[in-house]
């Protein structure tokens, strides 16, 4: 019997929009389900929300702009500058979100040595 939990249709409704994205694998780090690009994380659910990877700059911004943009911290850990997360209710609007998939996976991969 699959019976699907709330998180597994959640994880699902991510996958569709995050794995689309050329050279996107998702693989599991612990208890996170990560996103990444050349071996490198740039995504990763969290709670309610997907972490995202993004420069400093980028990222501190988008906390003053968005309310639903809040620091990433997993599990309680310290945040990053260059983490937040997005927090969507309805995990089909994180379509809405794709340039900022975008922008994250071409930070990450042209962060090379960092």
């Amino acid at each position: 019997m699959n019976a699907e939990t709330p998180e597994s249709i959640r994880k699902a409704q991510i996958d569709a929009v995050l794995l689309k994205l050329p050279g996107v694998i998702a693989k599991k780090i612990n208890s996170l389900d990560a996103y990444f690009v050349n071996d490198r994380m740039f995504a990763c659910i969290s709670g309610k929300g997907i972490g995202l990877r993004l420069p400093a700059a980028t990222a501190t911004e988008l906390q003053f702009s968005r309310d639903n943009v809040v620091p990433f911290q997993p599990s309680g850990m310290p945040s990053s500058r260059e983490w937040i997360q997005i927090d969507r209710a309805d995990a089909l609007e994180y379509d809405k979100d794709l340039a900022l998939f975008q922008a994250s996976l071409d930070y990450v991969k042209a962060a090379r040595g960092r």
